[in-house]
């Protein structure tokens, strides 16, 4: 018998965490303008590989969208280009609204196998005891 579902579940727990961090990181900055010249926040996307050393998964990285950021006619506001243009980040809220679920339901169901494990091994020890 291996003991190995706690460490899995582990290394599930870090990849989803990761990702619950990037998408607040996206969702906190959906409505931030960025000043004329200067570059806008961008979308911050979770890359996740299997392991090759060890079962489970690790984050192989954070990266940003390459997408292009959204121009709002706002002439008035004070980071307007010479156009009348803002700058927003290329966020959507709603995707990430349904991407914060998708994330959280995956860290609660790594959660619940290090819990079944737990009690497993632990009902596994009483009858070795027993």
């Amino acid at each position: 018998m291996t003991f190995d579902a706690i460490g899995i579940a582990g290394t599930g727990l870090t990849a989803h965490r990761k990702w619950l961090d990037a998408l607040s990181d996206n969702i906190a900055n959906v409505n931030t303008a960025t000043p004329a010249g200067e570059a806008p926040f961008r979308e911050k996307l979770v890359t996740v590989q299997a392991g090759t050393e060890s079962p489970g998964v690790y984050v192989a990285g954070v990266v940003e969208s390459q997408a292009t950021a959204k121009l709002v006619y706002d002439p008035e506001h004070p980071y307007a280009d010479a156009d009348g243009y803002v700058q927003y980040p290329n966020v959507e809220l709603g995707d990430q609204m349904s991407m914060l679920i998708v994330a959280q339901r995956g860290y609660e169901a790594n959660a619940a196998v290090v819990d079944r494990a737990k009690s497993t091994y632990e009902a596994a020890l009483q009858i070795g005891r027993g």
